[in-house]
């Protein structure tokens, strides 16, 4: 099974939704263990990395996509 490609900064969707209603999450800190901050509620978890990935569905907008998109604008 190939891994799911994530980078800090990166906004994912989650299997499960969090308890506020939403499964959009912000990678925050990347090592052993993710944080990862609700875009809903704004609330912060940590959770090791196995389980991260395990309940990673995909990756909606990746941090390199959205430094791109503010650095065309702020040039502009």
């Amino acid at each position: 099974m190939e891994r799911k490609q994530f980078e800090l900064g990166d906004v994912v969707q989650m299997k499960k939704p969090h308890p506020c209603g939403t499964n959009e999450m912000e990678v925050i800190r990347m090592g052993m263990d993710i944080r990862i901050k609700c875009v809903g509620c704004k609330h912060s978890v940590l959770i090791p990395r196995a389980k991260f990935e395990k309940n990673l569905k995909k990756v909606l907008r990746a941090a390199a996509d959205r430094e791109e998109a503010g650095g065309e604008a702020a040039s502009s």
